[in-house]
């Protein structure tokens, strides 16, 4: 090849790592970052360097007066074990992004072509030391074990021990929890309803004080008030969502008593699976949030995102009765709270919407969208305000759309990719932006042709059958 034909493929290769750049980061370093004023559920959130927040089969510590997230890291392209990110934030809604907490190894059990999944972090009592427990296998699911890791700081670097040990052999199975008790006491739970008692030192198991009872029962996670357990779980079907259940016992030992389903029916718990709850505890009462994962295989990275709702706990009845897209919590009285907006509400066939492409306008059983699945057609929408919301009539047929939001000189602020997919179909937000400084923008929404789609272990088919972006309402804040 001739020189100069070498330097024209070196500005080809560097103009498409540019274009792949801009789609797969959020903001413009250049901008001023947005910020987030509540929690709002399944849609995609956004660090301080403007890149999407990965942390899935997550859980939450609160050391002094932050709150550290920890949860996997994924790619677009692979399930393969990419480390374990750490995140900190003051209030719940803004997350700063501290460090990968525990990277790819070089080889053995958290190597390549690996899975790691579910970190869930503990500080130990006696030792002061911060223990991370996580599921390590291969990629086909054959060689699964709890496994740990330490460190002296809760950011890490967390240094990784290998396989938790029980009666000197390794708990051989794969999706798991933790909980620690109000006396200091750590627990492992594991699918089936499983719970192992940690050593005081937190390294190792020293007695399995519940045993299996009940089939499926995956992402276990625990929460304890006045003296009751509760013990919640998710039926088995891969990445899909399904109706979360619970348990309720006096002791963690048991007895187990059955509940049912934490949210209503059929709403495959607000089309999330369980992962942690986190409480809340401030000067007037606790507040315990659960903690979900809407995945979206196989664009794990940049379109999975997370349903953390407020749970309504009294006596043996633990549910989830409304889904809260957006909701307060505050951190000193430990009181949650609906938001209450004035926001401008655009309709689907609103005059300042601008289609581009193929378009159905439909308007059935008292819903009104504007849908296609047409590769790379599009609808826009030039407004004035600080920040910008879409709602899509997510259901069964619909897959990923590529959102690019600029600034009136046409400068690019945020892109994002968005999974419309819900096997529960509803009217759902998919996307927000950060809260920006006042001024002109363009919103611009793309038919990608893709959809979220996978077969599981036992060759099952999930996710959406079709390509389709739907439109419900644009909503802004002005």
């Amino acid at each position: 090849m001739s020189r100069i034909n070498t330097s024209i493929l070196r500005i080809w290769i560097k103009k498409s790592v540019c274009i792949l750049f801009l789609i797969n980061t959020s903001f413009s370093f250049a901008q001023l970052q947005g910020k987030a004023d509540a929690i709002y559920s399944g849609t995609p959130w956004f660090d301080q360097n403007g890149n999407v927040v990965s942390a899935h089969g997550a859980n939450i510590v609160k050391d002094k007066d932050k709150f550290y997230l920890f949860g996997e890291a994924h790619s677009d392209d692979s399930n393969a074990f990419a480390g374990f990110n750490c995140y900190s934030s003051k209030d719940l809604y803004n997350w700063k992004f501290e460090k990968v907490a525990l990277p790819l190894q070089k080889s053995g059990k958290l190597g390549p072509n690996r899975v790691g999944e579910r970190p869930k972090v503990m500080k130990c009592p006696k030792t002061g030391e911060y223990v991370m427990y996580m599921h390590a296998d291969t990629l086909t699911y054959k060689d699964q074990f709890v496994g740990y890791a330490t460190s002296k700081t809760i950011t890490g670097p967390y240094q990784f021990k290998g396989a938790l040990l029980f009666d000197g052999k390794p708990i051989k199975k794969w999706d798991m929890g933790t909980f620690q008790d109000t006396d200091g006491s750590g627990y492992i739970l594991i699918h089936g309803g499983e719970i192992y008692k940690l050593a005081d030192d937190y390294h190792s198991v020293v007695e399995q004080v519940n045993k299996n009872m009940t089939t499926g029962f995956e992402s276990p996670t625990m929460l304890k008030k006045d003296g009751l357990y509760y013990l919640i779980g998710s039926h088995l079907t891969s990445w899909e969502r399904n109706d979360n259940y619970y348990y309720t016992s006096n002791s963690v030992k048991g007895p187990w008593e059955s509940r049912g389903i934490i949210a209503p029916e059929g709403s495959l718990t607000w089309n999330s699976q369980s992962t942690f709850v986190l409480p809340i505890t401030g000067t007037q009462e606790t507040t315990y949030m659960f903690m979900g994962d809407r995945w979206s295989f196989p664009k794990q990275a940049s379109s999975a995102t997370y349903v953390w709702q407020p749970l309504t706990v009294s006596g043996t009845s633990l549910s989830m009765p409304t889904y809260q897209e957006a909701w307060q919590i505050n951190i000193a009285t430990g009181v949650a709270s609906s938001i209450n907006s004035a926001d401008k509400i655009i309709e689907n066939t609103d005059k300042s919407i601008q289609y581009s492409g193929n378009w159905k306008h439909l308007d059935n059983a008292g819903t009104s969208e504007s849908r296609s699945d047409e590769k790379d057609a599009s609808f826009s929408i030039q407004f004035s305000g600080q920040q910008i919301a879409l709602y899509t009539y997510a259901g069964t047929e619909n897959g990923y759309a590529r959102i690019v939001l600029s600034d009136k000189k046409g400068k690019t602020i945020v892109t994002s990719l968005v999974d419309m997919y819900r096997k529960s179909a509803l009217s759902a937000q998919v996307f927000r932006s950060p809260l920006l400084k006042k001024g002109d923008y363009k919103l611009t929404v793309y038919v990608t042709g893709e959809r979220s789609k996978w077969s599981d272990k036992r060759k099952s088919d999930y996710g959406s059958t079709g390509n389709f972006i739907s439109l419900d309402k644009i909503i802004i804040k002005n």
